[in-house]
């Protein structure tokens, strides 16, 4: 259940990093809660986490998490540039991320 906490606020961090752009866009109430919520929801779940997982590993597959999650959103739908650099070293941090999981706590 500590990973899937993990994971699932890795997502959120990608969730809230969404909620600025989308807040930069148009300031309104709206998405400023939207912004709170994806980054508190984010930071709840991390401490979950850390009652299991250890800070180190946990910090780096959540920051991890949200950072490749965070490139690939401004990819996908941000129209930021696709070129195979970026990709090769977002894939990296995919791979180290997935690789801290096989590691004793």
């Amino acid at each position: 259940m500590d990973w899937f906490f993990l994971i699932l606020a890795g997502l959120c961090e990608v969730a809230g990093v969404a909620a600025i752009a989308r807040f930069n866009e148009k300031k309104n109430l709206l998405n400023g809660l939207f912004l709170i919520l994806g980054f508190g929801t984010s930071f709840l779940l991390l401490t979950f986490a850390l009652e299991t997982i250890s800070m180190g590993t946990a910090y780096a597959v959540w920051t991890g998490i949200g950072t490749a999650g965070s490139a690939l959103f401004g990819i996908l739908f941000l129209q930021e540039p696709a070129e195979w650099k970026r990709v090769l070293f977002i894939a990296l941090i995919i791979s180290a991320t997935v690789g801290l999981k096989f590691l004793p706590s």
